[in-house]
């Protein structure tokens, strides 16, 4: 069960399916999309780079001239010459080293920004998203979209990405000065080539689903160790170490086996490249010299034509190597933008007005839903809250009551029916005036980082400091704010495991407490804390309750005896209706589960 709701999380693909990655050119298309935000600074990295190259390239020409120009003269060796030569090379590498530089600065700067936007794109549409989502996707999983994926998605951009670009310049113009020097020996190239595109071709596509599975089986492995390390203290409690120990070393295998196939097919590419690329060296060498002998070629260019062989075959081996990065780096970028392009919460009909809270009556007329369609949780379930009345709903585990609070928050809608407040139907208000106008105390106490005030405050923007400590004491939570070392200034740490569990329900309950909502829902906000305070927060809240409309949702029934009507739900269904008195005369269910409590 997903233990904020209360709810069956719903179905999984099977861990062994592999997800199939979208078309390689929508993902490519997609990542443009980012970078052409900042076309400046890529406009300046191509000149940058088309600079770098070029000035790079220019070195095994100047080389074979000043080769020539040693034997241009028999006996004499025109010094002068050779050494403006050498001169000139020395400047381009200088001028090109110091042009990279350059641009690999400014590459990572130009990754950092994209990283950024896509960071903020993800974070931006998880906030959108329905509950529905977080039900069915463990926390490790969606927590790996936005570390593990992203940061691959910017290695490639800061590396490889400039790794390509140079590598097609520079087989461009290799390609076009060798052609100049000599288009015999070219001919070799039209047999190597093909021979390592087909090669690269193959192994492309047997490396992308592989990829692929590699970063599902890593968000899967983040996910249950998210799962075990926020259940340490039940699995110590239950002795069930070695239990999960062993599963963790099953998905643990699983992560390393996905990681080796990748990694090992991506690591024959180059090799296998590399000899295609030796292969058309050798040629170029022994039709070489043949041609020089025959006085079809001068050393001098013949040695440039070998130079330039080497850069032309050098980034095609360059791009083999990279390729098992790249193809990892498209499948962390498909499953980035499959997240970003998950459906968010259905929008407001068009012009939706606000929720106008009248009397606070809230109908549920003929509801049926199921979190799976095919399996209803509620079955033509109505209901009617008056306003100012405090309705218990009941019942065993699993019999309904959490969904209700889903249904009447719309965080899901039902399949069939209508839940009506003050006689509007909720789904033709906006989302944001129905919500604003619950507040909601759950089991599970959540804070974050933060101050005591931060924590309490969240529940009202604006809240003042009297507003915040008058909560604070109507939920009996002041005197021990107080007690801290810096008050409601002391720092609570991740999730408060700083403090107590029933300090932290009191401080959820004074949140509660400060907004002017109308409406409120208490899933078993009494659950962790003693008796005693349990008391004390029970006539704090008939004072927040007063003149509003309430329902509670208990498991301890000594909490709901004083409520004016009490609904027994039993599989999705209400079975009993009533007060605690009379529901006790019927001798049905409501009076099984409190003599089971008190017995």
């Amino acid at each position: 069960m997903n233990p904020r709701w209360g709810v069956a999380p719903l179905p999984k693909k099977p861990q062994g399916e592999i997800q199939k990655p979208q078309n390689r050119r929508q993902a490519l298309r997609r990542l443009w999309q980012y970078l052409y935000r900042y076309k400046k600074m890529l406009a300046l990295a191509f000149v940058l780079t088309l600079g770098s190259r070029l000035l790079d390239l220019v070195g095994p020409m100047i080389s074979g001239y000043a080769i020539d120009a040693i034997g241009e003269t028999p006996g004499r060796v025109n010094f002068e010459k050779v050494f403006v030569y050498c001169g000139a090379m020395l400047a381009c590498y200088l001028v090109s080293a110091a042009l990279s530089y350059a641009l690999s600065v400014l590459m990572i700067r130009l990754s950092q920004r994209v990283v950024m936007q896509m960071r903020q794109d993800v974070f931006h549409r998880l906030a959108q998203l329905p509950v529905r989502f977080f039900d069915s996707h463990q926390a490790g999983e969606i927590i790996s979209h936005i570390s593990y994926d992203i940061d691959t998605v910017n290695a490639s951009l800061s590396g490889d990405l400039l790794q390509i670009v140079t590598s097609i310049i520079t087989v461009t113009v290799s390609f076009g000065l060798m052609w100049r020097i000599s288009k015999p020996l070219i001919l070799v190239f039209f047999v190597t080539i093909p021979i390592a595109v087909f090669i690269t071709r193959y192994m492309t596509k047997k490396m992308r689903p592989l990829f692929s599975k590699r970063s599902r089986c890593l968000g899967e492995l983040n996910g249950y160790v998210e799962e075990i390390i926020t259940g340490q203290k039940t699995i110590k409690t239950y002795r069930r170490e070695e239990a999960f120990i062993e599963r963790f070393d099953e998905k643990n295998d699983n992560a390393v086996q996905a990681y080796y196939e990748s990694g090992y097919y991506g690591a024959t590419v180059g090799p296998r490249v590399n000899f295609v690329n030796n292969l058309s060296l050798a040629l170029v060498s022994m039709f070489g010299a043949v041609l020089l002998l025959r006085g079809g070629i001068s050393i001098g260019k013949l040695s440039a034509f070998v130079q330039y062989s080497r850069k032309f075959s050098g980034p095609i081996n360059e791009m083999a190597n990279i390729m098992g990065e790249l193809q990892s780096a498209l499948a962390a970028a498909e499953r980035v933008f499959r997240l970003i392009d998950e459906p968010t919460e259905p929008a407001d009909i068009p012009n939706a007005p606000a929720l106008q809270i009248g009397a606070g009556r809230v109908q549920m007329q003929d509801i049926t839903f199921g979190y799976d369609a095919e399996n209803p949780v509620i079955h033509d379930l109505s209901l009617t809250a008056e306003r100012g009345t405090l309705v218990a709903i009941v019942g065993h585990t699993g019999a309904g009551k959490t969904t209700l609070v889903n249904l009447l928050m719309r965080f899901y809608d039902p399949q069939s029916g209508t839940i009506k407040i003050d006689g509007a139907e909720i789904s033709a208000v906006t989302r944001k005036s129905l919500r604003a106008a619950w507040a909601m105390v759950l089991q599970d106490a959540w804070l974050f980082r933060g101050t005591v005030f931060d924590n309490i405050a969240y529940g009202k923007q604006g809240a003042t400091q009297a507003e915040v400590e008058t909560a604070a004491k109507a939920a009996h939570i002041h005197e021990h704010i107080m007690s801290l070392p810096h008050g409601y200034q002391t720092i609570i740490s991740e999730d408060g495991v700083n403090i107590s569990q029933g300090q932290k329900q009191l401080l959820t309950i004074a949140r509660a407490m400060l907004p002017d909502a109308q409406m409120l829902i208490l899933d078993e906000a009494t659950s962790n804390v003693d008796t005693r305070t349990e008391r004390a927060i029970q006539d704090a809240m008939q004072q927040l309750m007063r003149g509003k409309t309430c329902f509670v949702i208990a498991h301890r029934l000594s909490t709901v005896q004083n409520a004016d009507v009490i609904l027994v739900v039993e599989n999705g269904e209400i079975v009993e209706q009533g007060n605690h008195r009379a529901l006790m005369a019927q001798g049905g269910v409501y009076a099984e589960l409190y003599q089971s409590q008190f017995r």
